[in-house]
């Protein structure tokens, strides 16, 4: 398949400033969970960027609507593959996150398929999470759903939001990732975002 056609398929990917590489988002408003949380104060969804300012102009818009409607496509890994396979290090969804546990089999698939990258997915949809194995490459990142809160025992993975400080170096750095790929490694369980 060629780079055109996977454009095609998939609405291409998205290309966030801050990311190091690629990434692919949806739209905000199709994130579950994150729906919820978006009218509860002190969840890292309350006041969520994607919402207010990043992601409103309307091609942003209609670029993430052709995403969310292409992942029913039948050729929808292959060519998230072709899109993926030469990129060191993809985050998924910049903006929205999962809409079921075919979409997460989905992202495995990818995963499997290029094992030379690796792969971060932040998620506050724990209903989909796997109870079993999934690929080596991929760092499943729970989301704390409260902010300045300690992580659980329901997952391996964590991400938090927090009013001060917090070891993402982005804030100090242009806002961008740099060099630190903290949030790509599997031996980094917790990563702490300061407040944006």
């Amino acid at each position: 398949m060629l780079k055109k056609e996977a454009r095609r398929i998939t609405g291409g990917l998205s290309a966030p400033g801050k990311m190091p590489e690629g990434s692919y988002n949806l739209p905000a408003g199709a994130c579950q969970t994150g729906q919820i949380l978006a009218k509860v104060e002190g969840t890292p969804c309350s006041g969520c960027y994607a919402l207010k300012n990043r992601y409103i102009m309307p091609i942003q818009m209609a670029a993430m609507e052709r995403r969310l409607a292409s992942l029913m496509h039948p050729r929808w890994v292959e060519a998230m593959t072709v899109l993926v396979k030469k990129i060191k290090h993809f985050r998924w969804h910049d903006s929205g996150d999962l809409q079921s546990v075919a979409h997460l089999k989905k992202i495995f698939e990818v995963c499997n398929q290029t094992p030379g990258t690796m792969h971060w997915l932040p998620t506050q949809e724990r209903k989909y999470l796997p109870l079993g194995s999934y690929p080596d490459n991929l760092v499943i990142r729970l989301s704390n759903s409260k902010n300045n809160s300690k992580p659980g025992n329901a997952w391996t993975h964590w991400s938090t939001v927090v009013d001060s400080a917090g070891d993402c170096p982005a804030s100090k750095q242009g806002n961008v990732c740099g060099t630190c790929r903290r949030c790509w490694s599997r031996d980094v369980k917790h990563v702490t975002y300061p407040k944006h």
